[in-house]
């Protein structure tokens, strides 16, 4: 969400093709890790997955929380060394849904692997970990859309559409992954830094914004995850509900906070703080 670009932003990307499809999944891990934005950037991944596989190199499966944009090749060969075999993305705002976009059509509904380790999702997703149910929604509103270009660094695909919402809101959810903050986030952090952003930002901007927390926060409430991971806001923190439901917030590359360690059982999470 943040107003400036993150320098990775505009990485290219090779051609891309499907290499397998799945209408769903159901992982064997204990434990996963958690990743916020990362914005294309390859220093950032180079050092942080072989921290990962320093701290746990059992962990074989990584969630991204969106604004991943990222070179799959270069996602591959950490991920080979650092244990990881599976990475799957719920899609953000920046990313390059022209090249996304066509991937995930062809296989309505399928999640898609696009490289060695690389799984794009689709909006929504349902999946399992360890007989979890896990819900993925993924998008978001970029607040500083109008400094951009269409179809170079942004696609009106990043909305999140009602018609997404309400395909959601029949599924079950132990967890559920999205990108954009929920309406009514108890993350202090969270309200911190939409509050600091508010006055940079213009009227469209926040109207927008304020309309695809509210369709998050409507599947939210409604089929009402235990715990709710998103990115987004570059912030790190995490609150909870009046009825102990818990909101994290990750925050982005080069920023302590990005990563997190998922316990499934018991829906513990532990940020990392790294780099430390």
């Amino acid at each position: 969400m943040a107003v400036v670009d993150s320098s990775g932003v505009h990485v290219r990307l090779s051609a891309m093709e499907v290499l397998e499809a799945a209408r769903t999944m159901n992982l064997p891990d204990p434990r996963v890790w958690v990743a916020g934005d990362w914005h294309g950037n390859v220093g950032w991944v180079q050092r942080l997955l072989p921290a990962l596989g320093r701290i746990d190199r059992q962990i074989e499966t990584l969630l991204h929380v969106g604004d991943f944009w990222m070179s799959t090749d270069t996602v591959d060969y950490w991920a080979k060394r650092t244990g990881i075999r599976r990475v799957l993305v719920t899609l953000g705002n920046h990313e390059p849904y022209g090249t996304y976009t066509p991937l995930l059509a062809a296989h309505p509904g399928c999640a898609v692997r696009v490289s060695e380790v690389v799984w794009l999702l689709p909006r929504p997703w349902q999946f399992e970990i360890m007989g979890r149910a896990v819900v993925s929604l993924g998008g978001a509103t970029s607040v500083d859309r109008e400094w951009r270009q269409s179809g170079v660094d942004w696609w009106s695909d990043e909305e999140i559409t009602d018609h997404q919402v309400e395909s959601a809101l029949p599924m079950v959810a132990d967890i559920m992954l999205c990108h954009e903050s929920p309406e009514g986030s108890p993350v202090l952090a969270a309200q911190r830094a939409m509050a600091a952003n508010r006055p940079l930002l213009s009227e469209s901007a926040l109207t927008s914004s304020a309309k695809s927390r509210e369709r998050v926060g409507r599947v939210w409430r409604t089929v009402r995850p235990n715990l709710l991971i998103h990115g987004h806001l570059h912030v790190s923190g995490r609150g909870l509900t009046s009825d102990s439901r818990e909101v994290v917030a990750l925050s982005c590359d080069g920023m302590r906070g990005n990563i997190a360690l998922l316990d499934i059982a018991s829906l513990s999470v532990q940020i990392v703080d790294y780099p430390s």
